[in-house]
């Protein structure tokens, strides 16, 4: 099952950001595994460009459409057998003790 993993900031980060684990090489163990399919920092969120159409017209947002201090700085496209499994991924991924991270399944169309 797919799970796409948002990496977020968090304004109340672990007291100990030495335990974080190297992104690095949690990025090669999961390529190896097998268990990340894609992955990518995003630019700043001042390059955002929010897009919405109400009654008809075109309105876009330079930013982020939500004011808030949290925000997606990355994310990763997971191939898991289950949430158990995806959760284990992420409990080891730098973000969860320096911001936060949400898990979605992806849905079949």
């Amino acid at each position: 099952m797919k799970y796409l993993m948002l990496v977020c900031t968090d304004t109340a980060p672990d007291t100990d950001p030495e335990a974080a684990p190297d992104i690095e090489a949690w990025v090669a163990e999961r390529d190896g595994s097998g268990q990340r399919v894609l992955g990518s920092r995003l630019a700043d969120v001042s390059a955002a460009t929010t897009v919405r159409v109400r009654n008809g017209e075109l309105l876009l947002t330079d930013g982020p459409f939500a004011e808030t201090r949290e925000v997606i700085v990355g994310f990763d496209l997971l191939e898991c057998t289950d949430l158990d499994e995806a959760v284990e991924v992420a409990r080891r991924h730098p973000m969860a003790y320096e911001g936060r991270l949400e898990l979605r399944p992806l849905v079949d169309l």
